[in-house]
C-alpha cells in the first residue's frame, strides 16, 4: 500500500500582506509578512515579536554582540487589515469577473490585494 502524504492546508496569509498581531507580547502591532513557514503555520511579520539573539564576530558584523530580530509568530495571531477600514479582518475567497478565486475581506468585500 502507497503511503499517503499529508496535504498541507491552505493559509489565509500570504508573503506582503499587511496583518496586525492579535495576541501574545506584540499585540495590535501592524506589520508587513516577510515570510510564511506553511509546514509549522508560522509567518515573520516586520517589526513584530522582536528577539534578541546574540552573534559571534564574523564578516558581516566584525564587534559581534546582541542582534535584534523578528522571530515567527503562529498565523493564529494574525488577522490580514482591511485595506479600505484599516482595521482586522477576516479572510473569504471569492470567485471574481475573470472566474479567478481571490481573497477577499469579510469587513468590507473589498479584494485583498499583495
Amino acid at each position: 500500500m502507497e503511503k499517503k502524504s499529508k496535504s498541507q492546508p491552505k493559509l489565509k496569509i500570504r508573503k506582503g500582506d499587511l496583518v496586525q498581531v492579535i495576541a501574545g507580547d506584540s499585540k495590535g502591532k501592524q506589520g508587513k509578512v516577510l515570510e510564511v513557514f506553511l509546514e509549522k503555520n508560522r509567518a515573520i511579520v516586520e517589526g513584530a515579536n522582536m528577539v534578541s539573539k546574540h552573534t559571534k564576530p564574523n564578516a558581516t558584523n566584525p564587534n559581534g554582540g546582541i542582534v535584534k530580530k523578528e522571530a515567527a509568530l503562529h498565523v493564529s495571531n494574525l488577522m490580514v487589515v482591511d485595506a479600505k477600514t484599516g482595521k482586522p479582518t477576516r479572510v473569504g475567497k471569492k470567485v471574481n469577473a475573470d472566474g479567478k478565486s481571490v481573497r477577499v475581506a469579510k469587513k468590507s468585500g473589498e479584494e485583498i490585494k499583495i
